[in-house]
């Protein structure tokens, strides 16, 4: 499942706080099956997806990771970032060669301290990214547990 236009960052922020944030993004690349971050660590960074597709995962013990979503082009990746205690929620693996914006979260927040407006539209983006992907996690679980699925059909 996709996410919709309103969870871009391009659709969310106006375009004086997206210039903004893109003054200090870095561009980075990562190769297929690299991970960029694992579920406890310490979310210090996140990145806006230019190509490629990263699949967010949840670590099930004695079995493989759970898929609970793949992101792609103009996808925000990462969230926790921006919440106490700043750590991730869930691991992220890239599914195939991943070019994308990379952002200092302690810089982001700083901004955001700085300028409260800036502040609330980023989370506000940020809020309804996490949206999203609880509803895309809910539908995911109906599908894999609920007896007749979640009745979305792609």
């Amino acid at each position: 499942m996709n996410a919709p236009a309103t969870t871009s960052m391009q659709q969310a922020l106006p375009a004086a706080h997206r210039e903004r944030l893109m003054r200090i993004a870095r561009e980075v690349s990562f190769p297929q099956g690299a991970r960029l971050f694992e579920e406890g660590a310490r979310a210090d960074r996140f990145w806006i997806i230019r190509t490629g597709t990263v699949d967010l995962d949840m670590r099930v013990p004695g079995r493989r990771a759970a898929v609970i979503e793949t992101l792609r082009h103009n996808e925000l990746l990462g969230w926790s970032w921006l919440f106490t205690p700043h750590v991730w929620h869930l691991g992220a693996e890239a599914s195939s060669p991943v070019r994308a914006y990379e952002f200092d979260a302690t810089v982001v927040r700083a901004m955001c301290q700085e300028d409260p407006e800036f502040g609330r539209n980023i989370a506000t983006w940020v809020g309804k990214v996490v949206a999203h992907r609880l509803q895309t996690a809910r539908v995911r679980l109906l599908d894999l547990y609920a007896p007749y699925g979640s009745g979305v059909r792609g």
